[in-house]
């Protein structure tokens, strides 16, 4: 149920050896955000060269070595999306990597393209990513900060994981940042930012899914209505985003990459007029107590 498959990518089919998921800027349509997923064997390796992007390497399962530019990262990794947050690395632009994984897992590799190379290759700890937890009631959601502004340094590449209990909804109200925008002040209120939605969903033999829309303005028109499972992608050029609703029953994961030609590196952002006075409603309401994920593990 999709009703513009180019911005719905199933699972397997944007694949390319050795990757389970390769989207570059040039396969999206945009300038800058691009994103892929490496599954490496008990004691496989992968030679990565950034070129023109900056990247990390965020485990989404088990954990792995990364050698760069001289130096050497262990990264713990976690058992799956929901059970942790998980340290992860930054890897500059015009940098060499290898990967390499003794136990084997699962790796996220988020990038942007930049012409600025100014950082140097860094290790982030599982301990200073900030978790926020968002919204209320069936609007409960947890937010897994790892690469904004103001919890870590990057050129404009920006990362985090959103998780959603089964039968709540998040990325809501629907919101968008596709132009930058300031205020009759001259105030920033929104940023111009391509973003990447890539799920994972709980459950066992693969049967669960959530749903994700997308839709546009009369004068930049988009219309996604996808049922998303576990290794499906959305793209999203443009246009209000959300709901991202979780099946009764089955968890939703998604991890999030933005990036844009803006220098300053901010996430600014609006909701659908329509919809914002959802916002209101929140204080009136408790958190989910199935959040925080893995609260005991993460203990």
């Amino acid at each position: 149920m999709t009703h513009e498959s180019k911005h719905h990518l199933p699972k397997g089919t944007a694949s390319n050896d050795p990757y389970d998921l390769v989207v570059p800027p040039e396969s999206a349509g945009w300038g800058f955000s691009g994103l892929r997923i490496l599954t490496l064997a008990p004691g496989g390796a992968h030679a990565l060269s950034t070129g023109e992007a900056e990247f990390l390497v965020l485990p989404l399962s088990g954990g792995c070595t990364v050698a760069v530019d001289g130096l050497s990262f262990e990264l713990a990794g976690r058992r799956d999306v929901f059970a942790s947050v998980t340290d992860f690395a930054y890897l500059p632009r015009a940098s060499e990597a290898v990967i390499s994984s003794a136990r084997g897992g699962a790796f996220a590799l988020p990038s942007a393209r930049t012409e600025r190379g100014s950082l140097s290759a860094r290790y982030g700890p599982k301990e200073n990513v900030p978790v926020e937890l968002r919204g209320a009631g069936a609007c409960s959601r947890q937010v897994n900060n790892y690469c904004l502004p103001g919890t870590f340094d990057a050129e404009q590449l920006l990362v985090c994981e959103v998780l959603t209990p089964g039968g709540n909804w998040s990325s809501y109200p629907p919101h968008k940042h596709d132009q930058a925008r300031t205020d009759t002040t001259g105030n920033p209120v929104e940023s111009e930012l391509e973003e990447i939605y890539y799920f994972q969903v709980s459950g066992k033999d693969g049967f669960g899914f959530g749903y994700q829309r997308v839709y546009g303005t009369p004068e930049r028109p988009i219309d996604v209505l996808a049922e998303v499972r576990s290794g499906d992608t959305v793209l999203i050029p443009h246009g209000w985003h959300g709901p991202s609703i979780a099946a009764p029953g089955y968890d939703l994961y998604y991890l999030n990459v933005m990036a844009g030609p803006g220098q300053d590196r901010a996430w600014l952002i609006c909701d659908d007029p329509a919809h914002g006075w959802v916002r209101s409603t929140w204080d009136a309401q408790d958190i989910d107590d199935r959040l925080p994920f893995g609260a005991e593990e993460n203990e």
